[in-house]
């Protein structure tokens, strides 16, 4: 088939090799416009047009889907169908019959479990045990339409949201070029949602990874993980932001006579940082102050000179 890639971030870079490693043929990549990233807020080109540039495939950035020019060049370009992975564009109506088989997504979760912007983190803090990738129709709903395939990923115990982001991606290649050849064949049918088990993933926001250490041990730890490595845990300690790393459960060496702390109190032993949660402790892995470059935690709990009994998070 003719295919028009569409894909913008990291996870979207192995869907699009194996397509353009497949019997397919890619016609055109879509992604978004560059953008300003990093500490210097230099213009960039997404990971996908770079990996598409370097395959040699035409790429184009409309400023939106619903862009005229862009419309047109689409249908002068005529894809069979358009593979979709992490675009960040909602696809219109106006583009959604251009191909003839449609847009085919793969979206990171069991559909229609975790339907939204960010599935993965949401399983993470959700505390679910397997999550998936799966390829359906696009349709006007959000990430409602009918599904041609599934593939399940068991969630480890200290997966942060990138840890799983990366197999989910690097499996869930291998599952949309087979849906693409289902597609091809007319041997695979999409077949609708179930109506239950619905759940929303919507976009994380930086207020939405600040812990709250009141809340359960688990529960911190699956937030912290959840947001790592973006949008980034937080709390704050003496008036400004510290960014949080995964955490571990349970008291460190030398906490005898310690065994309760309230929950956001700081306990700093030879070789552990200590929080108080709503049920027990959870030892600090690496933290980031504001304004420094990210470390162990016992090294800015020395060079910080924290007293036992002070806190994070007032």
């Amino acid at each position: 088939m003719r295919v028009v890639f569409a894909g913008t971030p990291d996870a979207a870079v192995p869907s699009l090799e194996a397509v353009a490693d497949s019997r397919h043929e890619v016609v055109g990549v879509i992604t978004r416009p560059d953008a300003r990233a990093g500490r210097g807020r230099r213009t960039l080109p997404s990971p996908v047009r770079q990996r598409a540039e370097e395959l040699g495939l035409p790429v184009l950035t409309p400023p939106t889907v619903r862009d005229e020019a862009f419309l047109s060049m689409l249908r002068d370009l005529a894809p069979d169908a358009c593979p979709v992975v992490a675009y960040g564009n909602l696809i219109p109506p106006v583009a959604l019959d251009i191909p003839v088989h449609g847009w085919v997504n793969l979206h990171f979760s069991l559909l229609p479990a975790w339907r939204g912007a960010a599935p993965v983190q949401h399983a993470l803090m959700a505390g679910d045990e397997v999550t998936g990738a799966t390829t359906f129709r696009i349709e006007r709903g959000l990430d409602t339409g009918p599904v041609f395939g599934m593939m399940t990923e068991t969630i480890r115990p200290t997966d942060t949201a990138g840890d799983l982001l990366t197999r989910l991606s690097e499996a869930g290649a291998g599952l949309l070029v087979a849906t693409l050849d289902g597609i091809e064949s007319g041997e695979l049918v999409a077949k609708p949602q179930a109506a239950e088990g619905v759940s929303l993933a919507p976009k994380l926001e930086v207020e939405d990874a600040r812990v709250a250490w009141s809340q359960s041990a688990m529960t911190v730890d699956r937030r912290v993980r959840g947001c790592t490595p973006a949008p980034g845990a937080w709390t704050t300690f003496r008036d400004e932001r510290l960014k949080i790393g995964p955490v571990s459960l349970g008291s460190a060496e030398g906490m005898t006579g310690h065994d309760t702390l309230a929950a956001g109190e700081l306990l700093v032993t030879k070789r552990d940082v200590v929080v108080g949660t709503g049920t027990g402790p959870v030892r600090l892995g690496v933290v980031q102050p504001h304004g420094k470059k990210v470390m162990p935690a016992s090294d800015w709990a020395r060079g910080a000179r924290i007293e036992n009994g002070e806190r994070v998070g007032q």
